[in-house]
């Protein structure tokens, strides 16, 4: 599904200053948590470390080989230093192993996975970044963009997040599947299955009072509302 020119800009949620929200053509809102400046520096660490103790290794290697191993080992230090970053975001879902040990990737603003020209850009970008010193550049635009982006992420249009972890929804009670009475919002099938998957955390009373608040609007029967959500909870999610 190709979000690149249809998607809506990231908003705020105004419950959490550090989440965000992409909005899809099927009004779909997906959460994004930008990942802030503590937890990307130890990453960059990690990765640090762990091309530092590649680029030995591949130095001592190399140079058992005399002046031909003195070129590989010029090629292997160009390749840690340039382009060890773009090839584990290009082919491992943007995530290097510092990312990917922190629980962070990668994509594109627009919610699309990274691409070749956005991860060079992206990276390429880090010697602007560095400057005067020690990230100063790079810094100052992260600690300044409310999405947490360096310049090298604003002129490449990308964005650092939390990987998002798998949810499992709860288990339906047992009903038979109802025909929507009518057209339902997002928010009023999400309120139908939240009503639905605690139905094990409330009780007998409290359900039949929540459904029968909804129940005309829904054209249900008092005494069945209960279970006519139930069952309107699972046609919501194809389950049969």
């Amino acid at each position: 599904m190709n979000y690149q020119s249809e998607t809506k800009p990231l908003t705020a949620s105004p419950l959490l200053d550090t989440q965000l929200y992409l909005e899809t053509p099927e009004g779909i809102h997906l959460p994004l948590h930008p990942a802030g400046l503590p937890v990307r520096a130890l990453a960059f660490a990690i990765d640090l470390l762990l091309r530092g103790a590649l680029l030995a290794f591949a130095g001592a290697a190399w140079l058992y080989l005399g002046k031909f191993g003195l070129g590989l080992a010029s090629i292997s230090a160009f390749i840690l230093l340039w382009l060890y970053m773009v090839l584990f975001e290009v082919f491992n879902q943007g995530r290097s192993p510092g990312k990917q040990i922190l629980g962070l990737q990668v994509i594109h603003s627009d919610g699309t996975p990274i691409s070749w020209a956005g991860s060079l850009t992206r990276n390429l970008l880090r010697i602007i970044d560095l400057l005067p010193f020690a990230y100063c550049i790079g810094i100052l635009s992260l600690l300044g963009s409310s999405s947490f982006q360096r310049l090298g992420d604003l002129a490449a249009g990308t964005l650092v997040v939390y990987q998002p972890q798998p949810t499992t929804r709860a288990p339906l009670p047992d009903a038979t599947p109802g025909p929507l009475p009518a057209v339902l919002s997002l928010s009023e099938q999400q309120a139908i299955l939240s009503f639905a998957e605690r139905h094990q955390q409330l009780s007998a009373q409290r359900s039949e009072e929540l459904a029968s608040i909804v129940a005309p609007a829904l054209q249900l029967p008092p005494a069945q509302a209960v279970t006519g959500l139930y069952g309107i909870a699972r046609t919501i999610l194809g389950q049969r």
